[in-house]
């Protein structure tokens, strides 16, 4: 077995927090008015940790998300990839929640400011991680 480089790692802790996120949207407790939770629609009123709003297709979302960063996480290349399309997927995500209105059928997802504004803060984390780790620091000198 080979060690992981710092983007493989990075991928695969971001992989892992993205699987539990997505678990932790079932949980009731977990996930507050659990019993408004909605397939895909504006008014599912449950709220993951009592802030985030979510729904089955958001925690599903989740749970991809976490499926791919831990399986891409495997090779230094696909963990980039991971990390930086991924992280251009969020803030998409961050400026569709600014466009739509939030009481609106448009809103499928569906996201509330707390949710817009953590997707800008992983976007911009998960480009600057795939760009950070990977960027050389000395020649090659092969």
């Amino acid at each position: 077995m080979t060690a992981r480089s710092r983007v493989q790692q990075a991928a695969l802790l971001v992989g892992a927090v993205f699987l539990l996120v997505g678990i932790l949207g079932f949980i009731p407790g977990v996930t507050t008015d659990y019993d408004s939770l909605k397939f895909a629609e504006h008014d599912s009123t449950a709220k993951l940790l009592g802030v985030f709003q979510v729904s089955i297709l958001h925690n599903i979302v989740h749970l991809l998300f976490g499926v791919a960063g831990i399986a891409m996480a495997r090779a230094a290349s696909t963990a980039r990839t991971y990390l930086i399309g991924g992280g251009v997927v969020y803030l998409v995500l961050w400026l569709y929640g600014l466009i739509i209105d939030h009481d609106s059928s448009a809103n499928f997802i569906p996201v509330n400011n707390a949710d817009n504004w953590l997707h800008l803060v992983l976007g911009l984390g998960m480009i600057a991680l795939g760009v950070a780790l990977t960027r050389r620091t000395h020649p090659d000198t092969r």
